[in-house]
């Protein structure tokens, strides 16, 4: 089991940038796949972005040229830098980790404003 802890989300208007992050609670170099998924009300979760531990990436097409996941070695963390943001893009965003069994967060809330 790994332990996810979410931060940086909050609420921004349309056109801005917001950067979440991923603590785990052991080396995410270690994580098989690690990525943000997302749900806004009254819809089902949907994958946003993953990277695998050998640094391959997967992006929604909704966000594709817009948002980026990262690694931050020195943090521990695996981050997610959302650009241009766009209404349909709020909803609660959970970190996800298949370490032997699939690992969610708490989840964190991005509103964007038009």
């Amino acid at each position: 089991q790994v332990q996810l802890v979410e931060s940086g989300g909050g609420l921004v208007q349309a056109g801005g940038s917001l950067r979440l992050s991923c603590a785990a609670s052991r080396s995410i170099f270690s994580i098989n796949i690690m990525g943000w998924y997302r749900q806004a009300p009254g819809k089902q979760r949907e994958l946003v972005a993953t990277m695998t531990s050998s640094g391959s990436t997967k992006y929604a097409n909704s966000v594709k040229g817009r948002f980026t996941i990262s690694r931050d070695k020195a943090k521990n963390t695996v981050n997610l830098q959302m650009n241009s943001l766009k209404p349909e893009d709020t909803a609660v965003y959970y970190c996800n980790a298949y370490y032997s069994a699939t690992c969610w967060g708490r989840g964190t809330q991005v509103t964007v404003s038009s």
